[in-house]
């Protein structure tokens, strides 16, 4: 079972907002609306039951969403592996609708509300405006083919099914619960010495074929980055000199900034940024991207991070490895209640076939600490 194939088995227990990057779009309707006769045949339905429609549109919409979120992050599906993935798609867009038709009034305003609060933390940890966070998201919404409203309105839906999830299954985190897991995982919370750098960066390579620059462009590179340093040395802002000059997209907006511990950059880079002094600008230091100017901005010892930083962080946690370990049951209560029939047949074959394997891996969970124990 591969991580893509585990991580699909995990969206359809139970669905939390990601946080690090725009995710894959969900159902559009939190529960199912009536099928007229007509739309049957034109949009054949792949599922139905109680208060459950999918019909073959929603699902290969939401495979070329699901596809395209797994694309950006570098990752594939392996042929073999897409008649599962596209039942497990299948699976999660009927867990959806019968998880969010259980929402109260009450249960979608604390997800809208939760989703409102991790866009502001992703633009605090990026450190962008609200501008470059239009921007940045434009960009994955054309990819998923979706408008900003329907991005909203769908993960607000996404962020709601935990709420759902924790209130049907009363799953409630504590204070003391947040503290006793932080006491007996302190090597979690323990951070490594750590530098706030920024960069100016003009590259030796050219940025879509990966090619080195010939000679000649290396050298006007390099008495461009030369001239830059004089100018960051003479006082101009360093920021501004970042994102007017800088060639490095993950960081020129943001003043060309990077927060990180040993062993994150490469050699040149992190030797530079950890050994000059504070707000000190370095000389041109050359890596394998090009040519730097790195100014240093603060260094942070190596501590460990305080329980009130952290608190609703670890409660979140706890309240997320509580439902992935009751929503499978609650969900299949939910699909019996509901008389849920898969109506296409190879999908209907390859939720027989992942329902098998996640017998087997069940019964080999329950024999290893048997065998363990017959060891000893």
């Amino acid at each position: 079972m591969t991580k893509i194939t585990k991580s699909l088995a995990l969206l359809c227990a139970v669905a939390p907002l990601a946080t690090g990057h725009v995710i894959g779009a969900e159902t559009n309707a939190p529960a199912a609306k009536p099928v007229a006769a007509e739309t049957l045949f034109t949009n054949t339905l792949v599922a139905k039951g109680t208060g459950v429609s999918v019909s073959r549109t929603q699902l290969d919409d939401e495979i070329v969403r699901t596809k395209a979120v797994i694309a950006a992050q570098g990752k594939s599906v392996p042929p073999e592996e897409m008649p599962m993935m596209e039942e497990q798609v299948l699976d999660k867009l009927i867990s959806q609708q019968l998880i969010l038709a259980k929402a109260s009034t009450a249960d979608k305003a604390k997800g809208k509300e939760d989703f409102d609060k991790t866009i502001v933390k992703i633009k605090t940890n990026a450190k962008i405006t609200d501008e470059q966070y239009n921007t940045r998201l434009n960009q994955q919404l054309r990819l998923l083919n979706l408008t900003k409203e329907e991005w909203e309105k769908q993960n607000a839906e996404q962020a709601t099914i935990p709420v759902v999830l924790a209130r049907e299954l009363s799953v409630s985190t504590t204070d003391a619960d947040a503290k006793k897991f932080y006491d007996e995982n302190t090597a979690k919370f323990e951070q490594p010495e750590t530098v706030k750098a920024a960069h100016i960066l003009l590259m030796t390579s050219d940025p879509a074929t990966h090619a080195d620059l010939s000679d000649e462009k290396k050298a006007d590179k390099k008495k461009q980055i030369e001239g830059l340093l004089k100018r960051a040395k003479a006082g101009e802002d360093f920021g501004k000199l970042a994102k007017e000059f800088s060639e490095d997209p993950g960081s020129k907006d943001n003043g060309g900034e990077y927060t990180f511990p040993r062993g994150q950059m490469v050699p040149e880079f992190e030797a530079a940024a950890f050994g000059q002094g504070t707000n000190e600008i370095s000389g041109v230091v050359t890596t394998q991207f090009g040519y730097h100017i790195i100014k240093t901005y603060e260094k942070i010892p190596a501590n460990k991070v305080e329980l009130a930083k952290v608190s609703e962080d670890i409660k979140d946690y706890l309240t997320q490895q509580f439902l992935q370990q009751k929503a499978p049951d609650y969900l299949a209560k939910l699909r019996k209640a509901a008389g849920v029939e898969i109506l296409d047949e190879k999908l209907k074959a390859a939720a027989a076939a992942r329902e098998k394997m996640m017998e087997g891996l069940k019964e080999a969970d329950v024999a290893a600490p048997k065998a363990a124990d017959k060891a000893k």
